[in-house]
């Protein structure tokens, strides 16, 4: 990729990580551009949102490592 298409691919994820921080949306710069990655790719736009909906909705695993001293 050169220098250019660099900048503006940069530009537009700066963009759409502003737009996503405005409507409350909570994803990382990073989730988001693998959804963008994703839409680019030609899955769904409709069905990721759906599956974003949902894992956000899934409480986030407790992971409890056992202690080494028991």
């Amino acid at each position: 990729m050169d220098q250019e298409a660099a900048r503006t691919a940069r530009e537009s994820l700066d963009l759409a990580f502003h737009m996503s921080n405005i409507l409350e949306t909570g994803l990382d710069r990073h989730t988001l551009s693998v959804l963008i990655a994703l839409c680019d790719l030609g899955v769904n736009p409709e069905a990721l949102a759906a599956v974003v909906r949902e894992l956000q909705r899934e409480p986030s695993p407790s992971v409890t490592m056992p202690s080494p001293y028991q």
